[in-house]
């Protein structure tokens, strides 16, 4: 049995983590509400968009002729990572790059988050750029990553853009999935997905709208900065899975520690009864062997 000072010690190592913990969970449960609310008030936005480029789609003649809709052989894939800055998030980052270690075919990578570049790093992928995404995911700071992968999908380097993240289902369910942005090939039905309501009900509009100048230009204007859109809004996703895995994992480590203070402080109060104890018969033994 260990020392009544070891188990002192370890008592006093774990009582720290479990305050670091409950304080790292606290943050996180912050961040986490700030990162939902902002991916569910960019929902409505999104959705306009789908239903403008809807409304576009069977407006244009020779739609699948524009550059980010026409279908090309696919000689190398171009997929973005979006993974996290930090750790301390569970398995987070470890489904995501279990997905990147499927792919087989010959691709590019870009990374958004440092534990991403470095996977790709050290598992010598061809990694062609990575970036840093704040908490707060701005607008600006996304658009940057979309256009640098846009204009390489425009030269022919890369032939797709695909996006590897972790989709926010709830605060305890992030699921890994990669999901497939350019070319829109199957535009219509591309749009039909990201038309779909949380119910699952289709999201229709009848209505006879009027373009100007003309809806060429408007679909000109409106296919770039709605990838820009589209990809906002999974990072957003991304984030909100962030912080809620990084608080589950933060509270299942705070309840681990307050079991394991609960263990120790009972042997602890055994290690400490038994040397008591020992101390009586010893005194008692002394006495008796005086007399």
């Amino acid at each position: 049995m260990a020392s009544t000072r070891d188990i002192r010690r370890r008592i006093k190592s774990v009582k720290n983590t479990r305050q670091i913990t409950k304080a790292m969970e606290l943050v996180a449960a912050s961040k986490m509400k700030k990162a939902q609310s902002a991916a569910l008030a960019g929902r409505p936005y999104a959705q306009l968009m789908a239903d403008m480029l809807a409304a576009l789609a069977g407006r244009v003649e020779n739609i699948f002729e524009h550059p980010l809709i026409a279908k090309r052989e696919v000689k190398t894939r171009g997929i973005l990572v979006v993974s996290t800055d930090k750790g301390l998030c569970g398995p987070l980052n470890a489904n995501l790059f279990k997905l990147v270690t499927e792919i087989k075919t010959p691709a590019k990578y870009v990374a958004i988050g440092r534990k991403g570049a470095q996977f790709l790093a050290r598992t010598k992928r061809d990694i062609l750029a990575d970036f840093t995404v704040s908490d707060r995911a701005a607008f600006n700071e996304v658009k940057v990553v979309v256009e640098f992968m846009v204009k390489l999908f425009l030269e022919g380097t890369i032939d797709t853009v695909e996006v590897i993240y972790p989709r926010y289902k709830n605060t305890l369910v992030q699921e890994a999935i990669i999901r497939p942005v350019l070319p829109l090939t199957n535009v219509r039905e591309f749009i039909a997905q990201n038309r779909t309501g949380a119910d699952g009900v289709k999201f229709t509009d009848d209505r006879d709208m009027l373009f100007e100048p003309d809806v060429k230009s408007v679909l000109e204007a409106l296919l770039p900065f709605y990838v820009n859109r589209y990809i906002y809004q999974l990072v957003l996703s991304a984030k909100a899975s962030e912080q809620s895995a990084r608080m589950v994992a933060m509270k299942t480590a705070k309840d681990n520690a307050t079991k394991l203070l609960g263990d120790l402080t009972l042997e602890y109060n055994k290690a400490r009864q038994a040397g008591i104890t020992q101390e009586i018969l010893e005194i008692a033994a002394a006495a008796f062997s005086a007399t």
